[in-house]
């Protein structure tokens, strides 16, 4: 049986190549070396390399591809040929995978130091404790995500490190590590924007600490959830009829810090923190249902997001489909079809909630009757037909009453605050809510 024997130079530095790489290299008859732009192969006298096959290749698999037939010739005709790949044989090598897949080929991988070992040693950190995770800067567009710290392989140009940048978030902080062990080895830490202003090279990789993802963070928080359930005697006793009212409640606190956000800006740091903790105390009530009901045998907070998803694809066939859609009316008149449809309801009044405060319960009706074409015939009296119009015109220029009327009332709130505290508004004459129409604001 024919063979090829692969060894590895080791991540970059001379005096990591062992010693039995560097004999192999020099007693074998038929040696082969993926590419000689690496620092230990210049101890070597000139060996043919597949440096011009890198020309040539349109792409990395025809390269590979290449590389993989001439080895299975050369070991075929010889009996046995050495391969020299930079670093380790068995770390992101795609041609030794390829030699793998040959029938009739035996491939024997020499052990080699690789820079996964290297870039562990320089940042003294065990692979295992840590759960280290090596991917490939090439492999994916999709967003890197945890649990544990990345090295990112194959971090060789500037262009490597835009497409990895492009998949974390733009201040998550990568620890660049390049021509380790070298005489010019450097190793900093940039935010992941300023990536691709790194000059890198083959001999770069990149650590990301631990990027934190939603669905780690999730995981955390359902965790976290389960300990309460455990130890905490109010939350032991929770059902999901006791929390109804701390649902309720939560939901219209981060409706208040929205309202908030959106009056001063996403500038107001004080703003956005409120946001975020009443989302959070709102998403926590969320959670605390769906680990009830995982307790129960009835769903999880993982056959939610799953349902969601899935719903929301089917909503949604102009994007994940073949439906054309012109303008946000056609995708709210397709929507509402499709809930028709999935539901099989017979009535367009069937999924109201009732129980919604009144003036948003009415804008609503209003909606569903101006699409079915029915004319709302209100009580003969100046309030309702005042009420009417009103509703009808907010309907037709997109307005939310139920947030103009909470706004206001906020403002009013906050007059009379000033007023109880003697401070006054400079240059107000009367009580002026708000100056900007509602329609700008909405």
């Amino acid at each position: 049986m024919s063979r090829v024997r692969v060894v590895g130079l080791g991540p970059g530095d001379r005096d990591l190549l062992t010693e039995r790489t560097a004999r192999l290299i020099r007693e074998a008859s038929i040696v082969r070396f993926r590419t000689r732009r690496h620092p230990a192969a210049q101890a070597f006298s000139p060996v043919e390399s597949y440096d011009d096959f890198y020309e040539r290749a349109a792409s990395f698999d025809d390269l590979y591809r290449d590389i993989v037939n001439d080895l299975v010739a050369l070991a075929r005709e010889n009996g046995e040929v050495l391969y020299v790949v930079p670093g380790s044989p068995i770390v992101a090598e795609r041609t030794v995978e390829l030699l793998g897949d040959v029938e009739e080929l035996e491939v024997v991988c020499e052990p080699a130091v690789s820079v996964i070992d290297v870039a562990c040693a320089r940042l003294r950190r065990d692979p295992m404790s840590v759960e280290l995770r090596v991917v490939d800067a090439l492999a994916s567009s999709e967003p890197l995500r945890g649990p544990g710290p990345l090295l990112v392989l194959q971090a060789y140009s500037p262009e490597v490190l835009a497409m990895v940048a492009s998949r974390l978030a733009p201040t998550a902080r990568v620890t660049v590590l390049h021509h380790l062990g070298l005489s010019d080895e450097v190793v900093t830490e940039l935010d992941a924007r300023d990536l691709a202003t790194f000059d890198a090279d083959h001999l770069t990789s990149l650590w990301v600490e631990g990027p934190r993802s939603a669905g780690v963070a999730m995981d955390d928080l359902v965790d976290f959830t389960r300990v309460l359930r455990r130890e905490c005697p109010w939350d032991v006793e929770q059902t999901h009829e006791s929390l109804t009212r701390h649902l309720l409640e939560e939901s219209y606190e981060a409706l208040d810090a929205l309202e908030g956000l959106v009056a001063r800006g996403v500038g107001d740091v004080a703003a956005v923190a409120h946001v975020e903790e009443e989302l959070g105390d709102l998403l926590f009530q969320i959670v605390f249902h769906a680990e009830l009901a995982d307790e129960e045998g009835l769903f999880s907070l993982a056959t939610i997001a799953d349902a969601v998803r899935d719903k929301l694809t089917g909503r949604h066939p102009h994007v994940f489909g073949d439906v054309v859609v012109a303008n946000a009316e056609d995708v709210a008149s397709n929507w509402e079809e499709i809930k028709r449809v999935e539901k099989s309801r017979e009535s367009a009044l069937e999924g109201v909630v009732w129980q919604s405060p009144a003036l948003s319960l009415y804008h609503e009706l209003v909606r569903i009757a101006a699409r079915l074409g029915v004319v709302a015939q209100d009580a003969r009296d100046e309030w309702g037909e005042a009420l009417a119009d009103l509703v009808e015109r907010a309907r037709q220029a997109g307005v939310d009453l139920e947030g103009v009327a909470r706004r206001r009332a906020l403002a009013l709130a906050e007059l009379i605050r000033e007023r109880e505290t003697g401070v006054a508004r400079e240059g107000r004459g009367s009580v002026d809510v708000d100056q900007r129409s509602d329609r700008e604001r909405d």
